[in-house]
């Protein structure tokens, strides 16, 4: 029994090994591309002061949720800074950014081809139930052969793991469009991609911020393993915490790294709120003439001209002249 073996993992240390040699340079230029964009959002969270971006923060949780989630934002911040862990929480924060922003550019368009091609759904469909139920750790294998140690191998795999859910609720929102709204569409001579932009995008943007918002939160949810391969930020701490058995920082980093989660998920549960389409308060303010003049018909429409004959006949001694009295003799 043991004689029999498939060689599955040989297989695929082989095409890792064929892609290092194949494109060691296509890999360097990758690395050199995540890494820029890393350090640029990393250098415009971490050198204003923190109240500078506490308040920027706030402003955007109160134009996307209002004051309550403005204030929540301020006092969680707070909690960072006291802990002293604001420098860490802006590493992660500038991690989760690059890697969320990379993978919505990716599953976004392949969710809108899922959307439009039976087949191309039926292609993507079982990858990404290989992306989601492969355990993250597996990613780190090659990303860190392709990549080496830094922040750049925990970008890729938090990009593998997380892209899965914006490609799924893509595709369910353009999907639930309507088809007499397309059709619509179609009658009126418009093409393909103005139909995709003005139609189905915006009528699906609830469902497509959704799956936005669950691919910010499972990026967050490998800042851990990004920090066993040397991205540092929050998920340092937690990996340094584990191997000194330092109960105090676990605590701190996995606090700063809820807090960010709770902040990242309302704001963007508030931007989607906002993005849904509301056509029917449209149509509500566009028939106010018709719906009051439905619901008065008395006082807009004429008095019927029976009501007068009624009149007339209801006082005969008012309406007919009275008859002459006969003359006396």
């Amino acid at each position: 029994m043991n004689e029999f073996r498939l060689p599955l993992g040989d297989g695929a240390e082989a095409v890792i090994d064929v892609l290092t040699d194949a494109l060691a340079g296509f890999f360097a230029v990758v690395r050199a591309v995540f890494a820029g964009f890393y350090d640029l959002v990393d250098l415009v969270l971490s050198t204003p002061p923190f109240w500078a971006v506490i308040i920027a923060v706030a402003a955007l949780a109160w134009f996307a949720k209002g004051w309550k989630l403005a204030v929540g934002t301020v006092l969680g911040f707070l909690v960072i800074v006291g802990v002293d862990q604001w420098d860490n929480a802006m590493d992660t924060l500038a991690l989760v950014l690059v890697s969320s922003a990379i993978a919505v550019a990716i599953s976004i368009p392949l969710g809108v081809l899922a959307a439009r091609n039976d087949v191309a759904s039926r292609v993507i469909r079982p990858v990404l139930d290989f992306m989601q139920t492969m355990p993250a750790f597996v990613y780190l294998i090659p990303a860190l052969i392709l990549f080496r140690v830094g922040v750049v191998p925990g970008i890729v795999a938090t990009i593998v793991f997380a892209m899965a859910p914006g490609v799924r609720l893509t595709e369910l929102g353009i999907r639930g469009v309507d088809r007499e709204v397309v059709e619509a569409g179609h009658a009126f001579g418009s093409s393909p991609w103005r139909i995709l932009r003005q139609i189905q995008l915006p009528l699906a943007m609830p469902s497509i911020m959704a799956g936005i918002n669950q691919v910010i939160m499972l990026s967050l949810s490998m800042v851990v393993i990004a920090g066993m391969v040397g991205a540092g930020g929050l998920g340092g701490d937690v990996v340094q915490s584990l191997t000194r058995i330092d109960v105090g920082l676990g605590f701190e980093a996995g606090l700063s790294v809820v807090i960010l989660a709770i902040v990242l998920d309302r704001i963007t549960g508030g931007l989607g709120g906002r993005a849904r389409p509301r056509t029917g308060s449209r149509a509500r303010r566009s028939k106010p003439a018709t719906t009051d003049a439905a619901s008065e018909p008395a006082a807009a429409a004429p008095a019927p001209s029976e009501p007068a004959t009624t009149d007339a006949a209801s006082e005969p001694a008012t309406a007919a002249p009275e008859p002459a009295a006969p003359a006396r003799a």
